[in-house]
């Protein structure tokens, strides 16, 4: 079955956008950016709330620009060729490799486990995450902790006052000083 992983930046204390809304902060550098690109590699299809969506529409036409550089020509060209579901009560539209949900957060990722296909199902956003998480669809958390405080924003993890079980399966640090933490959720009592 295909697993459902939400993978983010984070600062320190635990927010994936600042409270002014910035993200300046979660730039990446070539050791980063590589990383993030053999991540989205694992991917099957991207399921994203309408604010991220909007703000990786970037990337639709980045591609075409002779400017950039080897990998984020490379990045362009796997984002746009990944298949999208997007989430939105206010889009009548999507452009791209993308769709608009037809149906609920449950039922969607229920019919893309079910489907024949190779990757991940990744969820980006907030918002999106929290409602699969308080569902209890989230196999895999993956953050690329920040070292930065921003004091307040929208949060990485929901708070929806239930408790989940993670084991470590996956750490490395950046010579930026990110560090990589991926967890599995443990289904069960641990052990």
């Amino acid at each position: 079955m295909r697993r459902v992983t939400y993978s983010m930046n984070v600062s320190l204390d635990g927010y994936i956008v600042g409270p002014d809304g910035g993200i300046d902060w979660t730039a990446p550098d070539e050791e980063l950016f590589r990383f993030a690109t053999d991540e989205i590699r694992e991917v099957g299809v991207h399921l994203l709330g309408r604010r991220l969506y909007e703000t990786m529409l970037y990337w639709e036409t980045a591609g075409q620009d002779p400017a950039l550089g080897f990998s984020t020509l490379e990045w362009a060209d796997l984002w746009t060729s990944l298949p999208k579901v997007v989430f939105s009560r206010t889009l009548t539209a999507v452009q791209g490799n993308a769709r608009l949900a037809s149906g609920g957060l449950a039922e969607e990722i229920g019919r893309l486990r079910a489907e024949p296909g190779e990757g991940d199902i990744a969820i980006g956003g907030a918002m999106l995450a929290a409602g699969a998480a308080e569902l209890g669809l989230i196999d895999e958390y993956r953050a690329r902790v920040h070292p930065v405080l921003l004091g307040g924003g929208i949060p990485f993890f929901p708070r929806n006052e239930r408790r989940v079980d993670l084991e470590l399966v996956e750490t490395r640090t950046f010579a930026s000083g990110v560090v990589y933490l991926r967890h599995r959720v443990v289904h069960g009592p641990m052990p």
